[in-house]
C-alpha cells in the first residue's frame, strides 16, 4: 500500500517533470509544410557525371565502330585510320556529341534522370517543379557542354551560387534536385 508521503511526493514531482519535457519538445500548433528540397550539391553532380560517362563511352564506341566499318567499306585499307582533324573525324565528334545529347535529353524527358543520376537520387525539374520542355533540356545540355569545355567552370559556379545552381541550370530554367529516400 502506498504511503501518504509517497503520494504527495509523486504529485509534487509530476508537474515539474511535465514542465521539463515541455521545454524540450515544443507542441506543433499547425501542420508545417514540407521543406523545399535544395538544389543538389556539386559532389552529387560530379558523381552522377562520372557514372554517366560509362553509358556515353559505350555509345561512342558503338558510333566509332560504325564509322570505322563505313570507312573501310568505302574502299580504304583495313588498317587505315580516319585521319585526325579531317572532316570525317569532326563528323564523328559531332555525332558523338549528338548521341550523348539524345541519351541525356531523352532520359531527362522520360523520368528526369539518367542512369548515373538514379543511384544518387538526382532529378532534373523545371524551376516550377514540373517537367522541363525539350527546348530547356537541349539548352541545358548545350550550356553544360560549353561549361565542360571551359574546365567545368559552370559546374564550379555552384559553389558560389546562393541557390547552388550551375550555368546550365540558370540558362535553361531547370534545376537538379535530390530526391528523398524511399
Amino acid at each position: 500500500m502506498p504511503s501518504a508521503y509517497g503520494a504527495c511526493r509523486a504529485a509534487a514531482i509530476e508537474p515539474a517533470r511535465r514542465r521539463r519535457y515541455a521545454r524540450r519538445m515544443p507542441i506543433a500548433t499547425t501542420a508545417a509544410a514540407p521543406p523545399e528540397r535544395p538544389a543538389a550539391l556539386l559532389g552529387w553532380r560530379l558523381l552522377a557525371l562520372l557514372y554517366d560517362f560509362f553509358p556515353a563511352l559505350a555509345l561512342w564506341m558503338l558510333l566509332g565502330a560504325l564509322f570505322t566499318a563505313g570507312y573501310t567499306l568505302a574502299g580504304h585499307a583495313e588498317r587505315d585510320n580516319i585521319a585526325p582533324f579531317s572532316a570525317l573525324q569532326w563528323l564523328l565528334w559531332l555525332c558523338c556529341w549528338g548521341v550523348t545529347g539524345l541519351y541525356a535529353t531523352l532520359s531527362w524527358r522520360r523520368g528526369g534522370q539518367t542512369l548515373g543520376m538514379r543511384p544518387w537520387r538526382l532529378q532534373v525539374t523545371g524551376t516550377d517543379g514540373g517537367a522541363p520542355t525539350r527546348r530547356q533540356l537541349w539548352l541545358r545540355y548545350s550550356v553544360a557542354t560549353v561549361s565542360l569545355l571551359f574546365g567545368g567552370l559552370g559546374l564550379w559556379w555552384a559553389l558560389f551560387d546562393r541557390q547552388r545552381l550551375t550555368w546550365h541550370d540558370r540558362a535553361s530554367g531547370t534545376q537538379l534536385r535530390r530526391l528523398p529516400k524511399r
